[in-house]
């Protein structure tokens, strides 16, 4: 099952794509009627309103963005998130399945695992892991953290991963990503450049990780999956950009 962690406890700012669809479209239904929804002159809850030459103008305040943490997600979810194609349209949310298996001399802790969703408004799962999964840094332990995301990292994550990875020099963080995100941005492309320096591995999922993602990370019901027709395809292609990028 699923949980949701309101980032308005556990991080700073961000908002849901779908409320800000909503806002807007409150927002210019109510300017052009002059009144609000109901018809009772007061305005929605968490909107600010004004009147300027007789109509009504609303700045609305969001609700407080959201992380989604569970252990396996809807099969439907993963074949449209994942899917590595190459023009992502839709796709506006960042789906990171994770793996940690952290020990202290030749004591191993429990494997950890599970998948975190976010939506692109806010600190995004990149960020979120390192404040739900892994908060808590010990030097004398070894952590091997690898990650499935649907989306490689954007530049800002890339930052703020090179910054982790430095501080946390025994934390060896392994990435495959379904697709490379905005790969042709000079600043994503250095970005990924600096996290591969700061010792991440950064890897394309090919087929095979795609079939293990399925048994691992979704609700499958003992379903067995069969990668899409052109996956091999698209993962040499993604697979030829990062080895551009990273040369």
């Amino acid at each position: 099952m699923a949980e949701k962690v309101s980032k308005s406890t556990t991080q700073v700012g961000g908002q849901r794509k779908e409320k800000l669809e909503e806002g807007n479209e409150l927002s210019g239904k109510v300017a052009a009627e002059g009144t609000d929804l109901q018809g009772s002159g007061d305005l929605p809850e968490g909107a600010v309103g004004s009147r300027e030459n007789g109509e009504l103008k609303m700045d609305f305040e969001l609700l407080p963005f959201e992380i989604v943490r569970g252990d396996r997600m809807e099969p439907f979810i993963f074949k449209f998130q994942f899917k590595n194609v190459e023009y992502s349209s839709g796709r506006n949310k960042t789906f990171l399945c994770f793996l940690v298996d952290s020990q202290q001399g030749y004591v191993e802790d429990e494997l950890q695992r599970g998948y975190l969703e976010d939506e692109h408004l806010g600190p995004h799962a990149e960020e979120a892991f390192f404040q739900q999964v892994l908060p808590d840094y010990n030097p004398s332990r070894r952590y091997q953290v690898t990650w499935y995301v649907s989306s490689s990292p954007c530049a800002a994550c890339t930052a703020k991963l090179v910054e982790i990875l430095q501080a946390r020099q025994t934390v060896h963080l392994t990435i495959y990503s379904a697709r490379l995100f905005m790969w042709e941005e000079a600043e994503i492309q250095e970005g990924l450049k600096a996290l591969a320096a700061a010792g991440c591995k950064l890897r394309m999922m090919k087929p095979l990780d795609f079939i293990y993602t399925w048994d691992t990370f979704v609700e499958n019901d003992d379903q067995t999956f069969t990668p899409w027709e052109d996956c091999q395809e698209n993962y040499e292609y993604y697979q030829e950009k990062l080895a551009d990028i990273l040369q």
